[in-house]
């Protein structure tokens, strides 16, 4: 069964990444630092994976990875070749994108997160060796990424390959996903976390305060206090998460759109950007400004409302690659035999008829109970789980 509360961080990440996307509002990255949040959730869930299905599940997980990829490379690629994009064998990364492929001047920016599919397939494919040293060595390999960031902005590695500056910048933040799934997180003592959780943000946010990027302390610009502020984050948020949080579940539209986003999410995080660079300018058409209030609340509104028509009509891709029946909008409560044979509209039998439909009934649905025992309804699976 899944766990609801982690669903609502991955769903509330989302919406965060969308909207500062949109608005370029450099606190939303320190009040919810999203993407190491999301890389913490992929890494435990990549640590259950393989431990279900060893080495196998790094083809699973790069199997749900890429059709999503695929087609947007299938809508995107032949409009950049037609608009100044060299046709090259490098343009196969758009494949596999172990690097960055190649796009032309607009394609550069509407495409940038495909960035997060690059980390993503690295991360996969390290995953089963790292676990390995992980659970040997569980302290030194969480802290080598942090290590090596700190030698990267210390300039002991100067000019390091784009791919070794990642590692050192979100992979701790997959190794604090392996942490939270073998329970080693839950195992630590408030007392213990806490403090640990207390320091490292400190840290963090004296880096950050120290070393403002252009963008003043958007912590995209920082990496070292992004690391550590990440950090700390993802110890108090997943390493204290509660078991699960029912209350999303009893409100009904909250429950569905949690369950929608975290099936979509990465048909959502791919066709989100290309909507902020097309509206950017068709905004300021009307006569508002970039960073005029009514038009950028405009901009989030309908970005939103157009990633929603684009996952309607391609988000079902995510289901192909999961091996689920497709479905064009998830999360719909499933009825039993017994519920939809309870909820059918029932005609007057005849006289004389009730004994028998019952005997036929108990042949069909189910054995029948004694009078006292009303728990012949049949629980419903939980939204959201697989």
């Amino acid at each position: 069964m899944r766990n609801r509360y982690l669903d609502l961080l991955r769903f509330l990440a989302i919406l965060r990444v969308v909207t500062y996307h949109v608005t370029g509002y450099a606190t939303l990255t320190l009040v919810f630092p999203a993407m190491s949040v999301m890389f913490a959730l992929a890494g435990s869930l990549m640590a259950a994976s393989l431990d279900r299905s060893g080495v196998r599940a790094v083809g699973r997980r790069l199997r749900r990875l890429l059709p999503s990829l695929w087609v947007v490379a299938a809508v995107f690629v032949p409009a950049m070749l037609l608009t100044g994009l060299a046709f090259g064998p490098k343009v196969l990364l758009w494949l596999f994108p172990i690097s960055d492929p190649p796009a032309n001047y607009w394609g550069g920016l509407a495409l940038s997160p495909i960035w997060y599919l690059r980390d993503y397939l690295w991360f996969v494919l390290a995953s089963p060796l790292v676990l390995r040293l992980f659970r040997r060595a569980p302290l030194p390999t969480l802290v080598a990424p942090y290590l090596l960031l700190a030698a990267i902005e210390a300039g002991v590695l100067a000019n390091p390959p784009t791919v070794l500056r990642e590692f050192g910048l979100y992979f701790g933040a997959w190794l604090l996903g392996f942490a939270h799934h073998d329970g080693l997180l839950r195992r630590m003592r408030n007392r213990v976390l806490l403090p640990v959780a207390a320091v490292v943000g400190a840290a963090g946010l004296a880096w950050i305060a120290a070393h403002p990027g252009p963008r003043g302390y958007d912590i995209n610009d920082i990496p070292l206090g992004n690391a550590l502020w990440s950090a700390a984050f993802i110890l108090v948020a997943i390493g204290r998460a509660p078991v699960g949080v029912t209350w999303v579940d009893r409100v009904p539209v909250l429950g569905r759109a949690v369950t929608v986003v975290n099936r979509r999410a990465l048909t959502v995080y791919l066709w989100h950007m290309p909507f902020v660079v097309l509206l950017t300018p068709l905004v300021g058409l009307v006569g508002w400004s970039p960073r005029d209030p009514v038009g950028l609340w405009l901009r989030v509104g309908l970005v939103f409302a157009l990633v929603g028509v684009v996952t309607l009509m391609v988000g079902w891709v995510e289901d192909v690659a999961a091996r689920r029946t497709p479905e064009l909008l998830p999360g719909k409560p499933r009825r039993t035999v017994a519920g939809r044979a309870a909820a059918a509209p029932a005609s007057p039998a005849p006289a004389g008829a009730g004994d028998a439909l019952v005997s036929v009934g108990a042949g069909v649905l189910a054995p029948r109970r004694p009078a006292e025992d009303p728990a012949g309804a049949t629980a419903s699976r939980p939204p959201g789980a697989d």
